[in-house]
């Protein structure tokens, strides 16, 4: 099929557009490159998966020469009418809609970056699906929007009304934006809840990039509420199964949702909200420990308090996924930093 995927010079879009195009589906990529953090990193990305870096620095729409149905093209979310010519000019069948101003902390500083680009991107990505018949928009949630919810693990029928962060008030806000589009325009849209991902070619503003780069370094690195948190680790291969998957069977409407006993992630609707994680938490001081062993070096720890925005521990209840998707992560949490490590390694021309 036709998919437009956007942030395809981040992170997990990256990931997903390559597994997609590694298939045969037709893949349009879309990212504004924006300098959160090291746009080489980005660029480098692009250059991985056989993108001219300096072709898509200028803005042209860029062919890979290592997958034949894969294109890019530099745009930004929040320019309305040249994202409505791309979808008027493409007409996708599919829509994955992973681009958005990521990080808790950095929204205690910047709000006005998620709201352009979380908000006023994502309402032109739900109005690009409206006009142009799109079958299917899948788009990344966060595992942040359980804010200050204690019942573990996390369920997608937990109550998420008390988010901690705008970063988790704007994921939360997409989704119910995206379940005003589906129930209104019949748009088919799935939400997933992303849980800590990590790996290769991952954010310098992660735990994992930030540990890593430190202790190489001899610099001693900042332990949060003194090492008391965990995390749902999911290594990005496992995460882009999931999203590939989901992408493939479009949700239908449950014609037995009552609004008298509402199920939060379905509804009458088009529409469904996942948890994609590895139902599985590790501990912080576990997950130094395996990044220790797999440099061959200790770390120096610096323990702190708990930053604000932040939360002490997640847990994703997957049973949903599994059962409608056979779901099934498979990557430990100690062979993914390896992995992790071997890439930071060639990748920065460093030695252990």
């Amino acid at each position: 099929m036709k998919v437009l995927v956007t942030g395809t010079a981040g992170f997990i879009g990256s990931f997903v557009a390559v597994r997609l195009a590694e298939r045969g589906d037709e893949i349009v990529g879309i990212d504004n490159i924006n300098a959160y953090y090291d746009v080489k990193l980005k660029y480098g990305r692009l250059e991985r998966d056989g993108f001219d870096p300096k072709k898509a620095e200028a803005g042209e729409r860029v062919q890979s020469t290592k997958y034949p149905a894969y294109r890019f093209k530099r745009l930004n979310l929040e320019d309305r009418a040249r994202l409505a010519d791309l979808f008027s000019k493409e007409k996708f069948e599919s829509v994955c809609h992973l681009a958005a101003q990521a990080g808790v902390r950095y929204s205690l500083s910047e709000p006005g970056s998620y709201i352009s680009s979380n908000i006023e991107g994502f309402t032109n990505i739900l109005e690009c699906c409206r006009h142009h018949g799109t079958k299917h928009l899948v788009f990344a949630s966060s595992s942040s929007v359980y804010g200050l919810n204690e019942t573990y693990p996390f369920s997608t029928r937990d109550n998420v009304d008390h988010p901690i962060s705008l970063y988790a008030a704007t994921k939360k806000a997409n989704e119910l934006m995206a379940h005003t589009y589906s129930h209104l325009f019949g748009i088919p849209v799935t939400g997933l809840r992303f849980f800590t991902v990590y790996g290769p070619w991952g954010r310098p503003d992660m735990a994992l990039f930030l540990f890593t780069k430190a202790i190489l370094g001899d610099r001693p690195i900042d332990v949060f509420n003194h090492g008391q948190m965990s995390r749902d680790f999911t290594y990005v291969d496992d995460t882009v199964t999931g999203v590939v998957k989901v992408l493939d069977k479009p949700p239908k409407g449950d014609p037995s949702w009552s609004g008298k006993k509402p199920d939060p992630p379905r509804s009458r609707a088009a529409y469904r909200i996942y948890n994609i994680g590895n139902n599985s938490p590790v501990g912080l001081m576990d997950f130094i420990e395996a990044i220790e062993k797999s440099l061959g070096k200790q770390a120096k720890k610096n323990f702190l308090p708990m930053q604000p925005g932040d939360v002490p521990a997640t847990w994703a209840d997957v049973d949903d996924l599994v059962k409608d998707f056979g779901y099934a992560p498979r990557t430990s949490v100690q062979e993914g930093v390896d992995k992790f490590v071997q890439w930071y390694m060639e990748y920065y021309k460093q030695g252990a």
